[in-house]
C-alpha cells in the first residue's frame, strides 16, 4: 500500500480530552496516516469534528464508517465500555484497528476481539504506549544486553493525581464494572511497562483497595459511592527469578509521578517521569555499573520513529504508535502491542484482582 493510510476515527468529538491532547496533534503531524473520516454519536458533532480536523468524511454511525471503502483502518478512542462495538464492526469490515487500552470492558470481550482479528487477518494495535517509548525501548535493550547483569530486584511506583471532586460527566468511572479505573488503566500501563522491560511475572501476592470510597459531584452537589479501586500493590517474582514490587495509586494532591528501578549484580537502572510511563513526556534514564552513583544515559535516536520536530508531550508516543501501525499495514510486520498483547495483560490483571480478593499468592499462567 503506497501513500498515507486512510484512517477513520471513532470518538472524534472536539471536546474529548485524551484524543484532543494526543491523537489529533499526532495525526496532524504524521507523515504516514491521514485522518480521512471522523465518527461521533450525533450528525452535528460529527460535522463539527470534520471541519475542525479537516477530515473528508463525517459519520454518526460507526458501522457505516467501518463499511466505507475510502478508509483503510479505524482508531477507536472512546470510553472503555464502548470499545467493543466499534472495534468489532471495524474488524468484521476487514479494516485494521487501533483501539485504546483497555481493549475491552472485560477479558472475555478482549479475547473475542483478538480471535476475530486473527480470523479476519487484520493488523491490530492496542494503546499500550509504554511499549513504544524510546526510553523504555532503550532500557529493555540495556537489560537484555547485560548492562545490570543478572536482574535481582525491581520496583515501580506511580502516584497519579486523582481528584475527589469532579462533574457528573466524569464520575462514571467510579463503577468497577465499567472497566476503567486505577487497576485497569494506570496500573495496566505501569505493570505492562515493567513486564515489557524485565519480563513476565510467575507469581504474585496483591492488595487492590478503594481508599476514597466517595467522590463529590460538583454540578449535582452530591456525594456518590465509589467501587473502583484506586490503589494497587503487587509483590511478586519474575520469570528471571527477580523479585518485583509495584505500587500504583490515585492520590488527591501532588502525585509524585513515575519511577522504575531495576537492580542487578553488575549495576542499576532508574527511569523517572512527571506523570506516567505511557504518556509522551521523554522519560529520564539513569544508570550505574559497579558504581554507587547514577549517571545520565542518552537515549539512542534509533528508537524514535516519528520525524524531527514532532509534537512533544502526549502526542509523541501516540505518534510512535501510528508510525508502527502504518508500517504493519504496509509490510505485514507488526512491532506494536497487538490485541494478543492486550489479552495477556487483561488476564494478568484478572490474576491480580483474584490474588487480592482471595488473600492468596497465585501463580501467573
Amino acid at each position: 500500500m503506497s501513500g498515507k493510510i486512510r484512517l477513520g476515527f471513532v470518538g472524534a468529538n472536539v471536546n474529548s480530552n485524551w484524543a484532543s491532547q494526543s491523537h489529533f496533534p499526532a495525526l496532524r503531524a504524521s507523515p504516514d496516516v491521514e485522518l480521512t473520516a471522523v465518527c461521533t454519536t450525533r450528525p452535528e458533532s460529527a460535522e463539527e469534528a470534520r471541519q475542525a480536523f479537516g477530515a473528508k468524511l463525517a459519520f454518526h454511525d460507526f458501522r457505516a464508517m467501518a463499511a466505507c471503502p475510502e478508509i483503510d483502518a479505524v482508531a477507536v478512542v472512546v470510553r472503555v465500555p464502548s470499545h467493543y462495538g466499534p472495534t468489532r464492526a471495524a474488524i468484521e469490515a476487514g479494516k485494521h484497528v487501533y483501539t485504546e487500552w483497555p481493549l475491552g470492558r472485560t477479558t472475555a470481550e478482549a479475547e473475542e476481539l483478538a480471535a476475530l482479528a486473527h480470523a479476519k487477518g487484520v493488523q491490530t494495535a492496542v494503546g499500550l504506549q509504554s511499549r513504544v517509548s524510546p526510553a523504555l525501548l532503550y532500557v529493555k535493550e540495556l537489560v537484555e544486553t547485560g548492562y545490570v547483569g543478572e536482574v535481582l530486584s525491581c520496583h515501580v511506583a506511580t502516584m497519579r493525581d486523582g481528584t475527589l471532586e469532579r462533574p457528573s460527566s466524569r464520575t462514571w468511572q467510579r463503577d468497577i464494572n465499567m472497566g476503567a479505573n486505577t487497576l485497569t488503566i494506570a496500573n495496566g500501563h505501569v505493570i505492562d511497562a515493567l513486564r515489557f522491560v524485565a519480563g513476565d511475572f510467575t507469581r504474585v501476592a496483591c492488595m487492590v483497595t478503594t481508599q476514597a470510597k466517595q467522590w463529590y459531584q460538583t454540578d449535582t452537589e452530591q456525594l456518590v459511592d465509589v467501587t473502583s479501586p484506586d490503589n494497587v500493590r503487587v509483590s511478586g517474582q519474575l520469570k528471571s527469578g527477580a523479585a518485583a514490587s509495584v505500587h500504583v495509586g490515585a492520590v488527591p494532591w501532588a502525585g509524585s509521578g513515575y519511577r522504575m528501578e531495576i537492580y542487578g549484580r553488575e549495576g542499576s537502572l532508574v527511569v523517572t517521569g512527571n506523570v506516567s510511563c505511557q504518556r509522551g513526556e521523554m522519560l529520564r534514564v539513569q544508570g550505574a555499573q559497579r558504581s554507587h552513583k547514577l549517571k545520565e544515559l542518552t537515549i539512542p535516536e534509533k528508537y524514535v520513529y516519528v520525524p524531527a520536530g514532532f509534537p512533544q508531550g502526549d502526542p509523541f508516543n501516540v505518534g510512535q504508535m501510528y508510525a508502527l501501525f502504518a508500517e504493519a499495514i504496509r509490510t505485514g510486520q507488526n512491532r506494536l502491542p497487538t490485541f494478543d498483547t492486550a489479552v495477556g495483560l487483561h488476564r494478568f490483571i484478572d490474576t491480580i484482582k483474584k490474588a487480592s480478593d482471595t488473600g492468596r499468592e497465585l501463580k501467573v499462567g
